[in-house]
């Protein structure tokens, strides 16, 4: 294990103190074409559009939107999985866009993907110690002896039992496949993870142990996490700040406490009535706060604020102008015209 460790070690890039991740104005469109013999191009999906935030080490950032707000391609885009249309993503203060191919690969270990269909996600036809070694051979990390001694550690820390390296995936329960899914992302010590949906293909009373899993071994191995899901209590229990997308569109981002408590954004406040209580009294209370309508298409956006079509507080400034993010005196940043909660006051 000590060879194994002396491999994986890497000299930071960055200074103490400074954000494990940058996005910079990231925008991805995915073009869209007409024809089955000579295709032509008819306009373009904006999936992500102008995105910048940034992730500190050992942080857990939850990203919370409707289906088809773009968090999944912008947790695509950081792992690598697609190349963004423009703008940057600046990890441990390399821009990966501009790197070699070589440096990409070397950094591809320290950003991995916790996939949302733990079943899916796993080859059946591989054993689970060869899913967990895939990974290590890729990377060339330790020798054959070290890779299966760090199969029976990783596990060891997921909570199943070494037997279970010589099963197939079909043999394990959900919870016990997306134990191997973290297992697998662990397996090269990375220092961000992305876990897409982790817990939205389980049963309720197996979510908690999932989520526990992940805060404890996110102790142990100092990493950091982006959470996507559309499940509002997995994020609030899980995060320490909470961004929240709409239509592609970073509209609000703050601490976890600030975004739940005193919303700033319509449309924040708009998620958090749509979550069900079991007083019908107050679930009819709520009603006029629900998003009401359809998510407009993303090959054509609204104009201004992309919320305007559904927000109950959008006038004729919101269709003119898109508002910036800008900060709160509760703590967040929001993009609105006419937010929910006081703006901070200019600086001099």
């Amino acid at each position: 294990m000590s060879a194994l460790a002396t491999t994986q070690e890497h000299t930071p890039a960055t200074a103490p103190g400074a954000p494990l991740l940058e996005l910079h104005h990231l925008v991805k469109e995915f073009p869209v074409t007409r024809g089955a013999v000579i295709q032509r191009r008819i306009g373009t999906i904006k999936a992500v559009s102008d995105v910048s935030l940034s992730i500190a080490r050992r942080e857990t950032f939850g990203l919370v939107g409707e289906s088809g707000c773009g968090k999944t391609t912008l947790g695509r885009l950081v792992v690598g999985l697609e190349r963004p249309t423009s703008g940057s993503i600046v990890f441990e203060g390399a821009d990966l866009a501009r790197i070699s191919r070589a440096e990409r690969k070397r950094r591809q270990r320290d950003l991995q993907l916790m996939f949302q269909d733990p079943y899916a996600s796993l080859d059946p036809r591989m054993r689970v110690a060869d899913i967990l070694a895939e990974p290590l051979a890729i990377q060339r990390v330790g020798t054959r002896a070290e890779r299966s001694a760090r199969i029976r550690d990783l596990l060891r820390q997921v909570g199943l039992a070494p037997e279970a390296a010589a099963r197939y995936p079909h043999e394990f329960s959900g919870g016990q496949r997306q134990r191997i899914g973290l297992a697998r992302a662990l397996a090269l010590e990375p220092k961000l993870i992305v876990a897409d949906e982790p817990v939205s293909a389980l049963d309720v009373s197996i979510r908690s142990q999932i989520l526990n899993l992940m805060v404890r071994l996110q102790a142990e191995h100092d990493v950091a996490y982006i959470v996507i899901s559309h499940d509002l209590s997995v994020i609030r229990y899980i995060s320490d700040r909470i961004g929240v997308m709409y239509l592609g569109k970073l509209v609000e981002v703050g601490p976890a406490a600030a975004v739940y408590e005193q919303p700033a954004h319509p449309y924040t406040q708009a998620l958090l009535q749509s979550v069900p209580v079991p007083d019908p009294e107050l679930e009819r209370a709520k009603a006029a706060y629900v998003v009401q309508g359809e998510l407009p298409s993303p090959m054509n956006p609204p104009s201004g604020c992309r919320f305007r079509t559904r927000c109950p507080r959008a006038q004729a400034l919101c269709a003119e102008q898109e508002p910036p993010l800008r900060p709160f005196v509760t703590g967040q940043m929001a993009a609105c015209h006419f937010p929910l909660q006081q703006p901070a006051p200019a600086a001099a």
